[in-house]
């Protein structure tokens, strides 16, 4: 198959991306310690993936507070800053688009990972999910911790988190990223508020959809405020219920969101959409409202075919597709999709999280 239009060029405001292959965002903790900065290794990592078109980086955290998950990187120290620059000038100098993922984990979090105990939205633990640390385990292997009750946010709470991300995206344009995204998706904070079942609150920030949808339409505008409209996007998950995220409410919601988020002429939204094999299709529905309700970049994360992606451009349904573990394990995946190449496979699960060295990261092998 050709792929002429996963091959061709794409406009998103003044950039130009070489072709609509994403590198979709992956938490894989390789930041130094202490401090939680980015590195040189990191930076490799990048880079050898700069033959997609755009990439997003793993979710990086605005403050401690919004940390969930042991040795992710922050964007809220000098330290930090200085450490993202390393990857953005190696993946320009590469050649490509780089955005770095605004992240606050609300709930999802342990003291065990930061020290303090998690907030959200109500004081409303949720069910069934870990988060991990580095306790010496075997292998290196993360070790997989309950997460803890959380402190229902004050007003308060909520102007500092704001506040946090808007920081976060100034601190991530120091660093020379081209734009950023919040990260509404997939149970942390921000989806925590739009959801019925984990936002419980009873003054402005919950209720009806109105109400919960307004915690990330304040932190998109201060965002664009303080950045630019044409450096913000938003990732939303509306088909994604895990961490006891299920809402019989939230399509609904987040259409109500897009619309808001259409009017602040945001440059895109990225749908995390479910990756696992039985996981639920995206009614085609879905996908023409979205369009019919946002005017500009339409991105679709979750275990793509490029033939899926192909048949999506194609329809006009969405502008750039994103591929995770293809480009984790295929640095230069583009490539082997046009040469119709064999691909590399995950060498050892044990080097997903974690790890200081190139094992697993940094040494999958090119195909030249």
């Amino acid at each position: 198959m050709e792929f002429k239009n996963l091959f061709s060029t794409y406009r998103i405001n003044d950039l130009e991306v070489k072709n609509r292959f994403l590198m979709a965002p992956m938490t894989r903790s390789r930041a130094s310690q202490p401090g939680d900065i980015p590195n040189e290794l990191m930076a490799k990592y990048y880079a050898q993936r700069a033959s997609a078109g755009i990439i997003i980086t793993e979710a990086t955290q605005i403050s401690l507070q919004g940390m969930g998950y042991a040795k992710t990187p922050g964007i809220y120290t000098k330290q930090q800053i200085e450490g993202w620059k390393l990857t953005t000038k190696a993946v320009h100098e590469a050649g490509s688009t780089i955005f770095l993922q605004l992240w606050h984990v609300g709930r999802v979090s342990s003291s065990k990972v930061n020290g303090l105990q998690p907030i959200g939205p109500s004081n409303l633990m949720a069910n069934n999910t870990n988060v991990y640390i580095f306790d010496g385990a075997p292998n290196g292997d993360a070790t997989f911790v309950p997460v803890d009750e959380p402190k229902e946010m004050t007003k308060l709470d909520i102007n500092v988190v704001i506040e946090e991300f808007t920081k976060g995206a100034k601190n991530a344009i120091e660093a020379g990223f081209d734009g950023v995204e919040i990260h509404g998706a997939n149970g942390y904070l921000i989806d925590q508020f739009l959801r019925s079942n984990s936002n419980q609150r009873t003054d402005e920030y919950g209720g009806n959809q109105e109400k919960r949808i307004r915690f990330l339409i304040e932190i998109t505008k201060a965002v664009v405020l303080a950045v630019g409209k044409e450096k913000t996007g938003v990732r939303l998950s509306p088909f994604i219920s895990f961490k006891d995220m299920n809402d019989p409410e939230i399509l609904q919601t987040i259409m109500l969101a897009v619309k808001e988020l259409n009017k602040l002429d945001i440059t895109y939204i990225h749908l995390c959409e479910a990756d696992w094999d039985d996981a639920p299709k995206i009614p085609i529905e879905f996908r023409e409202k979205l369009r019919a309700n946002f005017k500009n970049t339409i991105i679709v994360t979750g275990n793509k075919t490029p033939v899926e992606a192909e048949e999506l451009l194609e329809k006009n349904l969405v502008d750039l597709v994103g591929f995770g573990r293809k480009f984790l394990t295929n640095p230069d995946y583009p490539e082997r999709v046009k040469k119709n190449a064999l691909l590399n496979e995950i060498s050892d699960n044990h080097t997903l999280f974690g790890g200081g060295t190139e094992r697993g990261y940094t040494d999958y092998p090119f195909l030249n």
